[in-house]
């Protein structure tokens, strides 16, 4: 290739804009132990045909939460849903204390932290929340930081305290 072959070629990736976008679809959140934990509210709300965001808060009952780990799992639609890519078991309370130590975590982990009150280390109290949170910084993370090839998807967070699963949220996703 030619000097200006291969400028040419490099004006074009990077001027190569991404259309791809997110949309979610779904949110469901089930309490497997509802001593422990339960859902105040869990929905998706569309404020109209391009702006969704999702909300929901789990109260915990019995606290102070010292020991919490959380599966996280990748799942693409192919005639029903498959694990693609990723299923992560992460020390909650250590990974909050040093977040770069799993990058990995810590790319999904930002896509919604700031809409949270996920942002310190354990213990736990109270509540745990993520409020509106739509899909413009998603986006980003799901098409420029980490592209993603176009489809269904879902992410589900097994949420487990003291070696017990106590909730399971399932977010669902379309990536066009």
């Amino acid at each position: 290739m030619s000097h200006a072959g291969g400028v040419l070629f490099l004006l074009i990736v990077v001027s190569y804009e991404i259309a791809s976008k997110v949309e979610f679809t779904n949110i469901v959140c089930t309490s497997l132990d509802k001593e422990f934990s339960d859902f105040e509210y869990c929905y998706l709300k569309s404020v109209n045909r391009t702006y969704k965001y999702v909300s929901a808060k789990c109260n915990l009952y019995q606290t102070p939460v010292k020991k919490v780990k959380v599966n996280f799992s990748l799942y693409k639609r192919f005639n029903g849903y498959r694990p693609f890519m990723y299923n992560i078991t992460v020390d909650a309370c250590r990974f909050l204390k040093n977040p770069k130590s799993n990058p990995v975590t810590l790319f999904f982990f930002s896509s919604f932290a700031s809409f949270s009150n996920l942002n310190h280390s354990c213990p736990f109290s109270g509540a745990l929340f993520v409020e509106k949170l739509s899909t413009e910084f998603i986006n980003h993370q799901a098409t420029k930081v980490l592209p993603f090839p176009e489809g269904d998807y879902m992410i589900e967070f097994n949420w487990i305290a003291y070696d017990i699963n106590r909730a399971v949220v399932k977010l669902y996703l379309t990536l066009s």
